[in-house]
C-alpha cells in the first residue's frame, strides 16, 4: 500500500472527517429567508423616506402659503372699516399674533395629531371640511379614474401589438394632442359646445354644478350622473394619454423576448401570446402609473373642479386660495400631497410582489 493510499490519523483538534452522511458546516440562512430580510429592509427603506417626504411636505405647506399676499383678517371682516382693538381680538383668536416660528410648531404639532386647525372663513375645522368634499371629488375623479385607465391599457396594448399601423398612428397621435390640451380650457370648450349650444348643436348637459336640487332616489341618481358626463369626458380625454403611452411602449420593449419567439413556436396563436406573456410583463411599468394616479384621484382635479363648480377638494382649494383661508389650504396641501405621497408608496412596497428582481 502506497503513503499516498494509506489514511494519515486525525488529531482531535482537527476534528472528525466529514463523510457523506454527516452534516457539513453551517451555510447561514436559507435562501427564502435571505429574500424576507432583503425584502423586509426594502420595505422599511421606503417607509422612512415616505415619513420624511410627508414631513417635508408639513413645513413647506405651512411656509409655502405664507406669500400669499392678503390679509385673511380683512376677509373676516367682510371688508367693512373694523377698530384696531377688533382686528387684535381676530388675531389673537386664530393665533396670528404669535411669533412666526410660535405658529410653526404649533401648527406642526396638532398636525401630527390630526388636527389641521380651523379655517378661517368656514369657523370649522379642517379635516371636517375635508371630509365633507371628499366624496364628491372621489365619485368625479374615481370614475374618470376607471374609464382612462382602462382606455389607456387597451388602446396602448392594441397600438403596440400593430405598431406601425393606421391606428397606432392615429392613437398616439390623438393621445399626444389630448394629452398637451390644458384640462381648463377643454372643459370651457365642452360646455360652449354642449352646455350653452352653438349653431344646430343644442345644449345638452348642465353648465356645472353636481345637482339640480329637488329630486330624490333614483331621479336624483340620474341628476348627478347628468352633471357628472362633462368633467369626466374631460379627465378621461386629457388623462387616458399617458396611460396609452407608457403601455405602449413598455409592450414594445417585450415584443423582442426570447420568450415569445418560443411561445410563438410552440403554436400559440397571437392573441394568446399576447393576453397571457407579453402584456402581464408589460403591465409592470404601468401599475407604478396607475398608483401616481391613484394618488392623484383622491388630491382630485383643482381646474377642472372649478371650470364646472364640481363641490370637490379642488374648487374648495380654489375658494381657500382667494381668501387666503390659510389653515384650510395647509390642510388641503399636506392632504393632495400625503394622498401621494401614501399610493407612491404603496406602488414600491407591491412592486417587488410582482417583479421578485426589485427590492434585493
Amino acid at each position: 500500500m502506497t503513503a499516498e493510499a494509506t489514511s494519515s490519523p486525525v488529531s482531535p483538534a482537527e476534528g472528525p472527517v466529514a463523510g457523506p452522511g454527516t452534516p457539513g458546516p453551517a451555510t447561514g440562512r436559507g435562501p427564502r429567508a435571505r429574500t424576507t430580510a432583503a425584502y423586509l429592509r426594502y420595505v422599511a427603506g421606503k417607509l422612512a423616506g415616505a415619513a420624511v417626504s410627508l414631513l417635508a411636505v408639513l413645513v413647506t405647506s405651512f411656509f409655502l402659503f405664507r406669500l400669499i399676499p392678503g390679509d385673511p383678517v380683512r376677509f373676516m371682516t367682510g371688508g367693512r372699516p373694523v377698530s384696531a382693538e377688533q382686528i387684535a381680538v381676530y388675531r389673537r383668536e386664530f393665533g396670528l399674533d404669535l411669533p412666526l416660528w410660535r405658529q410653526f410648531t404649533d401648527y406642526c404639532g396638532k398636525a401630527l395629531t390630526g388636527d389641521l386647525g380651523t379655517s378661517y372663513q368656514f369657523r370649522a375645522p379642517v379635516i371636517d371640511k375635508i371630509t365633507e368634499a371628499l366624496p364628491n371629488t372621489l365619485l368625479l375623479t374615481g370614475t374618470a379614474f376607471v374609464l382612462y385607465t382602462a382606455l389607456g391599457i387597451v388602446l396602448g396594448t392594441r397600438s403596440a401589438w400593430r405598431h406601425g399601423g393606421l391606428g397606432d398612428r392615429l392613437n398616439t397621435g390623438l393621445a399626444l394632442t389630448l394629452y398637451s390640451i390644458p384640462s381648463f380650457w377643454l372643459g370651457l370648450l365642452l360646455i360652449i359646445v354642449l352646455s350653452v349650444g352653438v349653431g344646430p348643436v343644442p345644449g345638452l348637459f348642465p353648465t356645472g354644478g353636481m345637482e339640480s336640487g329637488g329630486k330624490e332616489g333614483l331621479a336624483h341618481a340620474v341628476d348627478v350622473a347628468h352633471h357628472l358626463v362633462l368633467p369626466v369626458v374631460t379627465l378621461v380625454a386629457v388623462e387616458y394619454g399617458q396611460t396609452l403611452l407608457v403601455t405602449r411602449s413598455a409592450l414594445l420593449d417585450e415584443m423582442g423576448g426570447d420568450y415569445l419567439t418560443t411561445a410563438r413556436a410552440k403554436g400559440l396563436r397571437d392573441a394568446l401570446v399576447r393576453r397571457r406573456h407579453a402584456v402581464p410583463n408589460a403591465l409592470l411599468p404601468t401599475m407604478t402609473l396607475v398608483f401616481v394616479n391613484l394618488g392623484r384621484t383622491v388630491a382630485g382635479v383643482i381646474l377642472v373642479e372649478t371650470v364646472f363648480s364640481w363641490p370637490g377638494l379642488g374648487g374648495l382649494f380654489y375658494q381657500a386660495l382667494s381668501v387666503p383661508d390659510l389653515p384650510l389650504v395647509q390642510g388641503l396641501f399636506f392632504f393632495f400631497a400625503a394622498a401621494v405621497i401614501v399610493m407612491n408608496t404603496l406602488a414600491d412596497l407591491l412592486y417587488p410582489l410582482l417583479d421578485p428582481r426589485v427590492g434585493r
